[in-house]
């Protein structure tokens, strides 16, 4: 079973539909097998590239297409709600780009909907099944830096102000935390295993009402808190480091995407590295694989509680920095 060919569906050919299409070279079986646009000739284009059989400008004929064994989403984040609705309808499992929905409110029905329907939802968020993270479990399960009490990491790039583009664009649920800050959040919550107890937030929402920097602090305990700031804006080191009482672990940039760990302990460093063996998709795409032949409905490694405490935690900074959607 695990020899035959298991055939993606792809809705929204982007950038992050290149890398994913890329990565499904290194995934046993894996293989693309319809691609859907709103412009054909974009679809077909996409499937030429890539050894895709079927091209689409409906979304409804991809994911009814009885040949399909699962859906890849890779659009707008706005759209990401409603297209997973259509495809779990249709019985479709679905891998959908980060984050699963523009609101934890949203998620939560979307995961409701996958139990009704009896199919696989998982959200992808890729840091969180890359080796280089089991590593770093590892030390920390190992108590090797002891307790941790600090996590600080940025993420930022000077983005192109392209303001039809999906970054800055408010009605496509553009903005810093939604597109980049959910890494910070996530690796925090990775890390911390725990909701925060207070949240706070600064930020700038500009003139084309999305967030265009924000510096936050979660509050896990007294002694246990973890700053960040994401930014359209500038460059930041793109490092996450976690300081305890007995050392410290540094990932290096970009940590959303990692591969290199540094273990400071005892004036001793020890240097973790995890080389890809494609472009780092293909480890959440074989864990949905995995997930969906075996019968599941939600992956261990990206649960549904992750997905959802994360968009808590988003909605709330949103909330700090008075950023609501207007579609929301």
């Amino acid at each position: 079973m695990r020899d035959e060919p298991f055939r993606w569906g792809l809705i929204a050919p982007g950038r992050i539909a290149h890398t994913f299409a890329k990565a499904l070279e290194a995934v046993a079986a894996g293989t693309l097998h319809a691609v859907a646009s709103r412009n054909m000739d974009r679809a077909r284009a996409f499937a030429r590239q890539y050894g895709a059989i079927e091209s689409y400008d409906v979304n409804s004929d991809l994911v009814n297409d009885p040949d399909v064994d699962a859906i890849y989403i890779a659009s707008p984040h706005r759209f990401h709600a409603e297209q997973c609705r259509l495809a779990l309808e249709a019985g479709k499992p679905v891998l959908c780009e980060k984050p699963l929905a523009v609101n934890a409110g949203e998620a939560r029905e979307l995961f409701t909907l996958a139990r009704e329907h009896d199919t696989f939802l998982m959200e992808a968020l890729w840091t969180r099944a890359l080796p280089l993270y089991d590593k770093i479990r590892s030390w920390m399960s190992d108590g090797v830096i002891g307790e941790a009490h600090l996590l600080q990491s940025t993420f930022g790039f000077a983005f192109p102000r392209e303001l039809q583009g999906r970054v800055f664009n408010h009605d496509l649920a553009g903005g810093a935390l939604l597109d980049i800050g959910i890494y910070n959040v996530a690796v925090s919550q990775w890390v911390a295993e725990s909701f925060p107890v207070e949240i706070s937030a600064i930020g700038m929402v500009g003139g084309t009402g999305v967030d265009e920097w924000v510096s936050a602090n979660l509050r896990y305990s007294p002694t246990f808190v973890s700053q960040f700031t994401c930014s359209l804006l500038s460059r930041m080191a793109n490092t996450f480091s976690v300081y305890g009482t007995d050392g410290s672990i540094s990932i290096d940039a970009n940590f959303w995407g990692g591969t290199r760990a540094t273990l400071n302990r005892e004036g001793h460093t020890t240097i973790a590295e995890a080389p890809f063996d494609a472009n780092g998709f293909e480890y959440e795409i074989r864990e949905a694989q995995r997930c969906i032949r075996e019968g599941l409905i939600a992956s261990p490694v990206i649960p549904p509680g992750v997905t959802l405490e994360n968009l808590r935690i988003l909605d709330l900074l949103r909330q700090k920095i008075g950023l609501q959607y207007r579609f929301e």
